[in-house]
């Protein structure tokens, strides 16, 4: 056998031994998983939640807007923002159908219609106003008073919060709740890190 011909079956060899490798692992790739995902079961509970508000007429002006916010951040492969504004949207659905219990005299035991909360985790470089102003909570920077208001226990200084806190947020809050913290946030006046301010005081003292 000449130089040739060994070298032409050293070729041959490789390209085989190739292909079976390639065919190993196409057979070893995972098959992809058909079972939905939190954020996709959060979108589904939520419609349920808003159309049983809607039909009892009570569904809450911004539930749908959230949804499909929702929905669209699934799409971009938010899974993680799509989760969030999912499960506001089911709150609000939720309390909404009380709300209409209630004042249909359905369940007279519920003394006022529950108010919802969410959890939010502090990431790194957060602070009240731009968590505030995400979509996923208020979608209003100047809200940020009502994080604070409902984490006193855990916020000393409104403007020093910690990665990895887990902050309430209220979300169906009372609009004499929203007018106060919207007044506080704009006349708060200057502000020093590490200190808690008077006017901070004064608005928890409310």
């Amino acid at each position: 056998m000449n130089f040739s011909s060994i070298l032409k079956s050293a070729m041959i060899a490789v390209l085989a031994l190739g292909v079976t490798i390639g065919c190993t692992q196409q057979q070893q790739k995972p098959a992809p998983s058909d079972q939905p995902s939190a954020a996709e079961l959060a979108i589904k509970a939520a419609k349920e939640a808003l159309k049983k508000a809607e039909a009892v007429g009570f569904a809450w002006r911004d539930t749908g807007k959230l949804i499909k916010k929702a929905e669209e951040a699934l799409k971009k492969g938010d899974e993680k923002t799509a989760l969030k504004l999912a499960n506001k949207a089911r709150f609000e659905g939720e309390a909404a159908l009380r709300q209409y219990n209630y004042e249909q005299g359905i369940d007279r035991s519920i003394s006022a219609p529950a108010s919802t909360s969410m959890s939010y985790t502090v990431e790194r470089g957060d602070h009240l106003w731009g968590i505030s102003s995400k979509d996923s909570v208020y979608g209003d920077p100047y809200q940020w008073p009502l994080i604070y208001k409902s984490n006193s226990d855990k916020i000393k200084d409104a403007d020093l919060i910690y990665p990895g806190q887990e902050l309430d947020v209220d979300t169906s809050p009372s609009a004499d709740a929203v007018s106060a913290a919207v007044n506080h946030a704009k006349t708060r006046g200057a502000w020093s890190l590490g200190a808690v301010e008077a006017t901070d005081q004064a608005y928890l003292a409310q």
